[in-house]
């Protein structure tokens, strides 16, 4: 496929994350990847909201340089519990007590998305909260659960397209791909404001 979209220009996706390039490509638009150079850290004071519309942003900016007319999409991704950051497990031991702490709980994550017209600088930035109402969950289910997924570098340690879907009571958002890590429905509509038509 050709990573040129109608009118010759690309589209970029500044990511590693298999995830979004996964959920991009459901748009069935040409575009490239490239890994954003980006400080991840958290500001002092710093809110989850504030914090993914400032890494989204940041990580479109990073690729800016590599071609003058691209579009460029940055996302970034938080999951808040009890108003603390809760970042990805990394191992085994750190996504039980994740999990143990989220059950029967409520976790909201916030997906922050910039779309940077690389073209007229023109930068177009939403923030998405999605809430995930966990069932109470048992230690032989947690258990279960990450021997068979292993979600060890998903934040809130389980992957909701997945077998983690079992793990939730409730979901409640306006746009399912958010939690996954890139909201297509606003990017569609930023696209389209960029002169993109998707479909």
């Amino acid at each position: 496929m050709t990573e040129i979209l109608p009118g010759g220009r690309r589209l970029v996706l500044a990511s590693t994350s298999p995830f979004r390039r996964e959920l991009l490509a459901r748009l069935g638009l040409p575009f490239a990847v490239q890994a954003p150079d980006t400080d991840e850290s958290r500001l002092p004071g710093e809110d989850a909201p504030t914090l993914v519309a400032r890494l989204a942003q940041r990580k479109a900016q990073a690729v800016v340089r590599h071609d003058p007319m691209a579009l460029i999409i940055g996302s970034d991704q938080v999951a808040v519990l009890d108003d603390e950051i809760i970042g990805k497990p990394g191992h085994h031991e750190r996504a039980v007590a994740q999990l143990q702490r989220a059950s029967g709980r409520t976790v909201i994550f916030y997906t922050g998305l910039c779309l940077l017209d690389r073209a007229s600088g023109q930068q177009q930035i939403a923030v998405e909260p999605f809430r995930v109402l966990f069932r109470q969950l048992t230690p032989e289910m947690i258990e279960n659960y990450l021997r068979r997924e292993q979600p060890y570098h998903c934040a809130g340690s389980f992957k909701s397209e997945g077998l983690g879907i079992a793990l939730f009571e409730r979901l409640e958002g306006d746009d399912p791909s958010s939690l996954i890590g890139l909201p297509l429905i606003q990017l569609t509509r930023m696209l389209e404001a960029a002169g993109v038509k998707v479909l």
